[in-house]
This record gives C-alpha cells, structure tokens and sequence, in this order.
C-alpha cells in the first residue's frame, strides 16, 4: 500500500516538472525557437485554433523564426495572433512565410524574466511539497486505520521526503539552467 502511494507521489512529481519544463520553454531568451509560439491561438474560420496546426515553424537562424502557412488566407490572422500575444514580437510576411526577428533582451528586461523563471520554479516546488502533503496524510491515514504498523509509516514518510528532495533539486537545476542561459548575451 505505501508503495502504491509513493508510486502515486513520484508520478505525480514528475508531471510538475513536466509542467514546469513547459512553462519555461515560453519564456523567451535571446535565441529563436519554435516553442516560443505553442500558446498562440489564431481565430481561424471562427475557431481558436493553435498556431502549430496552422503553420510549419522553424528556426532560420538564432534570431529569426519563419512559419510557413499552409493556409494562404489565414495570414493575416496569424500575424494578428502573434501580435496581440504580447511577447514583444514584429511579425513580417512575405508571401506565404512571415518572418520573426527576435530584438535583443534589454538588462532590464532580463532581469524581469528572471524574476518570472525564479517564481515559476517557487510554484513547482510549491506544487511538489502539496504532493509530499497528500502522500504524508495517505500514510498517516492508513496508520490510523492500522493498516500499517509505525515503523512502516515512518519508513514510508522517509521515502517520499527523499522524493520530494530530489524533485526539488531537479527544480533548481532547471532553475538555475534558465537564469544562466537568460544572462547570456
């Protein structure tokens, strides 16, 4: 049973540093990259559809992204979508391909970044002791219905703390990989 629960803890600590991995890829450093775009929604024939679906994203060089449109009429929309997204980027089509520069991060801008990748991984490590929280009170709650004897209990509570650490750490690496690779320049 306490395995089953650290099981339950470890899976679901690993979708948090999924998550986390995902919301960091959005936030944009100096180089070019087609994850930069994945939350676009573009208003396509009245649907919200993903910018993905609607176009092949590349990157041309480290500061340019190209999408190709498959969808001639719709390049208006997208370009549109880029826009109102408010990451700060200049759409420029040419034909069926619109053209990304990516300006470069001011020291200001930078700084805030970080201090947006900084609380990003402060909600991870927030989510991964919430998911320490439940596995504890599963196993106190099966010790309560003396399903499991203390010494398992005390065990079992060890084993997701060493989990929970390790998650942790995986954070702050990722953390720590974000913040270095903002500051480059």
């Amino acid at each position: 049973m306490i395995d089953e629960i650290e099981l339950d803890a470890q899976e679901r600590m690993e979708k948090s540093i999924t998550a986390l991995k995902g919301q960091l890829s959005k936030i944009r450093t100096g180089r070019a990259h087609p994850s930069l775009l994945d939350g676009i929604q573009v208003s396509y024939y009245g649907a919200d559809t993903p910018l993905r679906q609607l176009a092949n994203i590349i990157t041309e060089d480290s500061r340019t992204l190209a999408l190709t449109v498959f969808d001639k009429s719709s390049i208006q929309a997208v370009e549109k979508a880029i826009m109102q997204a408010d990451l700060g980027l200049n759409p420029m089509s040419a034909g069926t391909t619109i053209r990304i520069p990516l300006p470069p991060l001011t020291e200001e801008r930078r700084k805030d970044l970080i201090r947006v990748v900084r609380n990003e991984a402060e909600q991870g490590r927030v989510a991964i002791r919430n998911i320490r929280r439940d596995a504890n009170s599963d196993i106190k709650e099966l010790l309560k219905e003396k399903e499991i004897s203390e010494d398992e209990s005390r065990a079992g509570e060890e084993n997701i703390q060493t989990l929970t650490n390790e998650f942790i750490k995986k954070v702050d690496k990722m953390l720590s990989d974000k913040e270095t690779e903002l500051m480059e320049v």
